[in-house]
């Protein structure tokens, strides 16, 4: 089954910010090993990382007519920050993916979700 891993990255320190270079050097390797690890799983397909949402731009169409909005439609705790897949034999071991990306265990959240094949 394939999955689509959501990162929301909620209060997690990003590389180039103030908060990122507060954070111990071991702790800063530590990530990027991390997240090295996981884009070497079998099954993983890297993702991207995404501006902040501040560079969003929400679409709508109402009455025909397209409408734009600067910024994310969500707060900004919620915003998506990347994303990744992974074939995975259930959800158990997508679960166990998850639970090994960074933003999951400083201040964000992976969302877990199936992706529907034609």
């Amino acid at each position: 089954m394939k999955y689509m891993l959501l990162i929301h990255q909620g209060d997690t320190p990003l590389p180039g910010t103030p908060e990122w270079d507060r954070l111990p050097e071991s702790e800063q390797q530590a990530v990027y090993a991390d997240y090295g690890a996981i884009n070497q799983t079998p099954g993983a397909t890297p993702g991207v990382r995404m501006q902040g949402p501040e560079a969003a731009t929400t679409v709508r169409v109402q009455d025909g007519k397209t409408l734009t909005t600067d910024g994310p439609f969500v707060e900004m705790k919620e915003a998506l920050g990347g994303y990744m897949f992974y074939e995975a034999d259930d959800l158990d071991a997508a679960i166990e993916l998850a639970a090994r990306i960074p933003a999951a265990r400083m201040g964000g959240a992976i969302e877990v979700r199936p992706i529907v094949e034609a």
